[in-house]
């Protein structure tokens, strides 16, 4: 007799199964505690449905020891919180990466339209504010939030060059302005509530730094956005969402955080000894057509759209710990050539879940969108479905990974 092979559930099938053992299973005998936790277990968007089962369910969502069991879950699938054409926080799509699908969240609509989602990083979105400078910290699920104001000496002239985010039992807000070569950073801790004093960063011209037992300190990387063509100029143009795009990596309880500077060269910026080294290039300048970076479980991975002999690559890149650079993946080239000559733009986002997320739009006259999703694991790309509001398409410019965590407090 011959077997068929197992076929995957989908969240659905799985939901209804669910809900049948819960039938057949006496769940009303089990305390609130031992219910908690089985709850916890279930994927977020499963969990906003089945509380509408019965009122003790529902009563979970403002039980704390619920959100504490949630808080013990290590980690959940990425959403992909999505920034629409005006690049503003009116945007309130997410894609579930579980769910293959769309969901709407209506609690952003309340946002100042001043604001824009610049990092994120755990269950929380943090907004900058492009009037005065401020920061707002946001969970997407309930829609709790606390404002950040910048403190007066922290309010000043410099260029901002990169926001990034880090969360464990606290969050941490990091900053870096100024321009080459004179760079300074600031740092906010939610523990203590308060920024740290601005602290200048020095050229060095060393790639390799390393305190006295060998470990490798803490490094910020930044790598610039280029356009059409690499050129060495500080008025490269990016879209506001993206403009201080960059990524903190944890390793060994050291932080190391990626940002994207304003013209194409990647910088490595050490805060512990508070210096900052310029790294090579990828590919040669004339090569380069548009480049981001992601982070993804602890690893920063570099994503480079090319042109060259009238085909179009797009590619993902790491750095070993010899500071090379390793090659990771590549898109299809039967899905990369229709990317060829739409004088388009990549930005991208990664987060739990090994799965990288890739923004592809074309510039005016031509309309072009395209999103690809990279899995680490698998090792295999897919695209996104479109997203449709009231019978039309609607378009992204980029997106901000984060994990559905309805416990994550600001």
């Amino acid at each position: 007799m011959g077997f068929s092979p197992l076929k995957r559930k989908s969240p659905e099938e799985e939901e209804e199964d669910t809900l049948h053992l819960a039938s057949d299973f006496p769940m009303d005998d089990l305390n609130d505690d031992v219910l908690e936790q089985v709850l916890s277990w279930l994927p977020t968007s499963c969990f906003f449905r089945m509380t509408s089962v019965c009122k003790r369910w529902k009563s979970t969502k403002t039980s704390k020891s619920f959100k504490l069991s949630c808080s013990q879950i290590s980690s959940r699938a990425p959403w992909f919180f999505m920034i629409g054409t005006n690049n503003t926080s009116s945007s309130s799509f997410v894609f579930d990466s579980t769910e293959h699908n769309w969901k709407n969240l209506n609690n952003h609509r309340h946002l100042h339209q001043d604001f824009i989602p610049v990092a994120s990083s755990g269950g929380l979105l943090c907004f900058r504010s492009s009037v005065s400078g401020d920061f707002l910290l946001r969970n997407p699920l309930t829609g709790s939030s606390k404002n950040l104001p910048i403190s007066q000496d922290n309010n000043n002239n410099k260029t901002l060059q990169a926001v990034s985010m880090t969360t464990t039992s606290s969050y941490k807000l990091v900053t870096i302005s100024g321009d080459i070569p004179k760079l300074c950073f600031r740092i906010y801790d939610s523990s203590s509530d308060s920024w740290s004093k601005e602290m200048e960063l020095v050229k060095n011209n060393d790639s390799s730094h390393e305190d006295d037992d060998g470990t490798e300190i803490g490094t910020v990387y930044f790598l610039s956005k280029t356009g059409n063509v690499v050129v060495a100029s500080n008025n490269l143009q990016r879209s506001p969402s993206k403009q201080y795009s960059s990524v903190i990596t944890v390793k060994n309880n050291v932080e190391t955080v990626y940002f994207l500077s304003s013209y194409g060269t990647i910088v490595a910026c050490d805060l512990s000894n508070r210096c900052f080294t310029e790294l090579p290039k990828l590919l040669p300048p004339f090569l380069e057509y548009s480049i981001d970076l992601v982070e993804c479980n602890g690893t920063m991975y570099v994503i480079l759209l090319s042109e060259f002999y009238e085909s179009a690559s797009l590619r993902i890149w790491r750095l070993d710990e010899n500071r090379d650079w390793v090659h990771v993946g590549m898109l299809p080239p039967a899905m990369s050539h229709e990317l060829y000559g739409k004088n388009g733009d990549i930005n991208c986002v990664g987060g739990a879940g090994n799965k990288i997320l890739v923004c592809f739009n074309a510039n005016p006259p031509e309309v072009y969108y395209r999103y690809f999703v990279y899995d680490l694991v698998t090792e295999e790309w897919s695209e996104l479905p479109r997203c449709f509001k009231d019978g039309e398409a609607t378009d992204f410019v980029s997106a901000l990974s984060f994990q559905p965590r309805i416990e994550a407090t600001v």
